[in-house]
């Protein structure tokens, strides 16, 4: 591969009637993982991309099962699954759900959701919940064959995030190691949850490693194309000045620190290969990987971690809407673009 590849028509997709051959990466963040169900579900009704493979950290690892799924019945059948899928999670959580209270409308904070944030931080889930009960495996198991999954892997390439406790290291879980235990691990709040037990070893949200992590998809794809859904903002105009809004950002920060630095990590690449740094024989060994970013700053800056729980179907349907809206906005800038060149400069918005 070419520092600065010619593109063919071929390569092109749109010149010849081919549908653009992409890879998604798709980040966690709570319910606010219904954003990337809209931009998946946009990509999908457009209908001139189709997905090689997708690797996914916490609600974006549930996003990416879903859509591999429903994929086994076309674009259609993904649409619908994770349609299905995110009013099961509305419909699970609503069970759980905190009773509103008349003077919650003069308060900045549900009183009782502020006690609930008191208990965990005082006890751990395998005190409050010693059961280890975990309402997303029943919503899972029951929104995805994992069997049928397997049986048809090679239709999606599926890349599950996870961060091991023991090693402190990312682990990743391919096509066929992917069950509702390895999503569920990749999802797991550790103040929330126990960690997940997967072959003796113990696994706590990948967002703390990866969110996510990008390199599956650059060893395991031939497409050279990435494109990373940003749930959490990576900027937001002020600072920060109420005890909420600090933590808000640092949450914001600290799940997006892993990735930027992997960032970092495929622009020195690119350098090495633009400017001509590798020998001949050797540039082969080294993939030009093309980078695409749909960013959710603006389109989530009104909302803060603590929506990150909250489960209303009129929430998760305005988050899908915002996440479509973005979507086709970012199809019409940058469509001509993918397999032909980043639409990202990295230089510029990571390092």
């Amino acid at each position: 591969m070419t520092s600065k590849p010619q593109v063919s028509p071929k390569e092109a997709g749109a010149s010849t009637g081919q549908k653009k051959i992409i890879n998604f990466a798709l980040q966690g963040g709570g319910s606010h993982g219904a954003f990337g169900w809209g931009v998946m579900d946009k990509f999908l009704e457009d209908g001139r991309i189709e997905i090689e493979g997708v690797c996914g950290t916490s609600a974006g690892s549930m996003n990416a099962v879903v859509y591999a799924y429903g994929k086994l019945k076309g674009n259609d059948g993904a649409r619908e699954a994770l349609h299905n899928f995110w009013k099961a999670i509305s419909d699970a959580g609503q069970r759980f759900k905190m009773p509103k209270m008349p003077w919650d409308a003069f308060m900045p904070e549900n009183p009782m959701g502020g006690l609930v944030k008191s208990m965990m931080s005082l006890y751990s889930p395998y005190q409050l919940n010693p059961s280890n009960y975990n309402p997303l495996r029943e919503v899972l198991e029951q929104q995805v064959d994992f069997e049928e999954l397997h049986k048809n892997r090679e239709v999606t390439k599926v890349f599950i995030c996870a961060t091991n406790v023991r090693t402190g290291k990312v682990k990743i879980f391919d096509s066929h190691e992917v069950t509702a235990d390895t999503v569920l691990a990749s999802a797991c709040l550790p103040q929330v949850f126990q960690a997940v037990e997967i072959a003796g070893e113990h696994y706590w949200d990948g967002g703390y490693m990866g969110n996510p992590v990008l390199y599956p998809l650059f060893y395991n794809t031939t497409s050279r194309d990435v494109v990373i859904l940003h749930i959490n903002p990576i900027e937001r105009a002020g600072t920060p000045k109420t005890a909420a809004d600090i933590a808000n950002r640092l949450n914001e920060i600290t799940f997006n620190s892993s990735l930027i630095k992997e960032l970092r990590s495929v622009y020195f690449v690119q350098k090495l290969l633009d400017d001509g740094w590798i020998k001949d024989e050797f540039r082969e060994k080294l993939k030009y990987v093309l980078i695409h970013s749909v960013r959710a700053d603006l389109a989530m800056a009104d909302l803060n971690s603590a929506s990150k729980m909250e489960s209303d179907w009129a929430f998760l349907q305005m988050l899908r809407d915002r996440g479509r809206a973005l979507a086709g906005e970012w199809l019409r800038h940058n469509f001509e673009h993918l397999n032909v060149r980043s639409s990202v400069d990295l230089k510029k918005e990571f390092l």
